[in-house]
């Protein structure tokens, strides 16, 4: 009989060890899996040509070849069936070559039979949902490189490699690491998204791995860390080159060992966290500068993921105006306001470059100070194209973030004139007062 049509899930086991194979296989049967076993790369081959499986853990070391050849044939093969290796103590190198190849993951000797349980149930999970996955995205946009950055989501998120999101500030980098998240094993467990900036630098430790009661001053309880709070789900590192070189070598160790060690305690605290990170420098400039450190760059940036600027695929424009017109139109509780075709014109020539959340930011100002429900070209009120900073007491900074800046200080003005009273300020401004509390909400003005 079919072991599929009962219902029981197969998986195939590769090890040259027969000890390791029959603990292997006693760990399946305790799970409720059925064990399918092979001595070599050949034997491996011939049952995957003849048997359908839900998942293959294999040894790196075979005796007629390595687990990364037996990656490299199941990913050409049967690209749907995830694969897990077992490797060597210590053997980190080789583990990050293996996930390179397209691994799902890895474990290393001597086996941890809770981390090894943990690691088959999320390569089910993965292969449970990979046999009705529509190639789908929450992203917008269908440009030619949307279309390869969706499909690159697509195959990562079945995978457990620790993923290098680079792109320009406002590419949309967070969203794209949600969607790696939401369409992976770990989809109903924690996305925990941390600035790595955003942090005092002395107050990093206790964020990153928690901190025991009475470790410090003002310690007045257990508190758990970031790594702590994303155990089962995803930890994204955004902005991760801002990280000073000491935190930079704990978060080493911290992915390597897969544990931590909460500020004041005694011993290491086990995590289960897929690793995604992201910044809009240059990290192999970072490294090359010293202000990152090598061994950490190679770890997160197992994969790399490009994620392109709005002026490389303008062709998304329209439907990414219409998208953010409509959430702008929700805030509000109104029918979303319609571009010109005078006005979509003057969209398509600007540069962008502060990409989409420039995009967003142009629109809100725009739909802020439209009449009638329609957007014209000088509502818009686009910055010279042939700049892209502005300098205020000597300092650089995005032309975005100055008009927003002067938006501001505009309706503080109005507001002290009229001595706080929000109906008077948006008459003074000339907008409905639905647009008066939308920007205030928007622009942090209480």
């Amino acid at each position: 009989m079919n072991e599929r049509s009962t219902g029981i899930r197969n998986v195939l086991v590769v090890d040259d060890e027969p000890d390791i194979r029959e603990l292997l296989e006693i760990t399946l049967g305790r799970m409720k899996l059925n064990a399918r076993t092979a001595a070599c790369v050949a034997e491996a081959r011939q049952l995957l040509a003849r048997e359908d499986f839900d998942l293959c853990l294999t040894d790196m070391r075979l005796p007629d070849g390595n687990g990364i050849e037996l990656v490299e044939h199941i990913q050409r093969e049967r690209p749907q069936l995830p694969v897990a290796v077992i490797t060597a103590f210590g053997s980190m190198d080789t583990a990050i070559q293996a996930l390179k190849a397209g691994a799902f993951d890895f474990v290393s000797k001597p086996v941890d039979l809770n981390m090894l349980r943990d690691l088959i149930s999320s390569a089910l999970r993965v292969s449970a949902a990979k046999r009705n996955a529509a190639e789908t995205s929450g992203l917008q946009g269908d440009s030619p490189p949307m279309r390869q950055l969706k499909a690159a989501i697509v195959k990562l998120a079945r995978s457990q490699a620790p993923v290098y999101i680079r792109g320009e500030s406002g590419t949309g980098k967070e969203r794209v690491a949600r969607e790696i998240h939401a369409r992976g094993p770990r989809s109903d467990r924690p996305f925990v998204p941390v600035n790595c900036g955003a942090i005092p630098t002395e107050l990093m430790e206790s964020e990153f791995f928690g901190h025991v009661k009475g470790s410090f001053t003002g310690a007045v309880a257990d508190k758990e860390g970031l790594f702590q709070a994303a155990h089962g789900g995803t930890l994204f590192l955004d902005e991760v080159a801002e990280l000073p070189l000491h935190m930079q070598v704990k978060l080493l160790r911290a992915i390597q060992e897969r544990a931590v060690k909460p500020v004041g305690a005694s011993r290491e605290v086990p995590v289960d966290v897929r690793i995604l990170s992201a910044t809009h420098k240059d990290l192999a400039a970072e490294v090359a500068a010293g202000r990152f450190r090598q061994d950490l760059y190679y770890r997160i940036n197992v994969i790399e993921l490009g994620v392109p600027p709005l002026r490389e695929r303008m062709d998304d424009l329209p439907l990414l105006t219409a998208d953010i017109l409509a959430r702008i139109a929700a805030d509000w509780g109104a029918a979303a306001p319609e571009p010109s075709a005078a006005a979509l014109a003057k969209l398509r020539g600007y540069a962008y470059p502060g990409n989409v959340r420039e995009l967003e930011n142009i629109l809100e100002r725009a739909a802020t100070l439209c009449e009638g429900g329609r957007i014209e070209a000088d509502d818009l009120r686009l910055p010279d194209p042939a700049a892209t900073t502005v300098i205020n007491n000597g300092t650089a900074r995005s032309l975005d973030d100055a008009l927003e800046e002067q938006e501001k200080q505009a309706i503080l003005d109005a507001l002290e004139k009229t001595r706080w009273n929000r109906t008077a300020a948006a008459k003074l401004l000339g907008i409905s007062f639905r647009q008066m509390r939308y920007r205030l909400k928007k622009l942090g003005i209480d």
